[in-house]
Formats: C-alpha cells, structure tokens, sequence
C-alpha cells in the first residue's frame, strides 16, 4: 500500500513538474530551474519548495547570484561595513563624539552617504552617540542597527 501511495503522489508530482509555476511562492532554486513557469499549482509550489529544501540549492543560489537566484546587490557592501566597523569601532566613536574625521569619512563612505548630505548626517550621528554607542560592551551588529535606526528617524 505505501508503495501504491508513494508512486501515486510521484506520478502527479511529475505531471505538475511540467506545468508548475510556484516561483512567487517558492523563489529560486533547483525546483524553479526543473519546474516550468505556466501553472500556479499546490503540487508545483510542493514540489518546488520540496526540491528546494532537500538539496539547499537556493541557499546556495541566493549567495552565489546561480540557480535562478538573484544575488543581493549590498550583500559584499554590508560584508565590509561589518568588517570596518569590526575593525574601527573605537576611532568610529571618536570621530562621532568629534563629529568628523576619516574613520567617519570612510563609514559614510561605506554606508553610502552622498558627499554633500554628510555634514548633516555626521551632526545627526553625533546627537544621537548615546543611542548609538549604549554600553561599553556594545557589538558591531548593534553600533550598525543603532545608526541605521537614527538615519531613518525624522
């Protein structure tokens, strides 16, 4: 009976394999490369996110841009944001205390800042050291998600 089941629940996944398009659901991957884009289908979207997940293909898509998948554009940028401010975090503090410097030059560099906005943004930075720097012990993630959220605030 299992046997019956299981070749049963094959045969109608490789009859939708043909007709499937769950990319909306399902995104990128080996089962977007092996499933047709025609048919919105339960069992395509099953099929493809089964694919998916058993062989890590869109992981490995996503990071390496392959597979049908679309390679974050700030993906390296942010990578060396991290690393900077890994590396800076005390000159990154100082020079926002101060409210210029290169440490601060190259951060907005980083971040992307247009060259004619960065008075403005060094001086909001510096108003905001408190909510940015909240403790000695502060971690990268959080100086990035802290400044982040000072930027966006009016």
């Amino acid at each position: 009976m299992k046997k019956f089941l299981f070749t049963v629940l094959f045969v109608l996944i490789c009859v939708n394999l043909s007709f499937a398009t769950a990319r909306k659901n399902s995104g990128c991957g080996l089962g977007a490369m092996l499933i047709s884009p025609n048919n919105d289908t339960l069992v395509g979207n099953l099929a493809m996110t089964f694919l998916n997940g058993t062989f890590g293909t869109q992981t490995f898509g996503i990071t390496t841009g392959t597979s049908e998948c679309d390679k974050p554009t700030h993906f390296v940028k942010n990578e060396r944001l991290q690393e900077f401010v890994v590396a800076n975090m005390d000159n990154l503090a100082k020079d926002i205390v101060v409210g210029k410097g290169e440490t601060l030059d190259s951060f907005a560099e980083l971040l992307n800042i247009p060259v004619d906005q960065r008075k403005e943004f060094y001086a909001k930075l510096h108003d905001s050291f408190m909510r940015i720097f909240t403790s000695e012990n502060i971690q990268m993630a959080e100086v990035i998600d802290n400044v982040v959220l000072e930027m966006t605030k009016n």
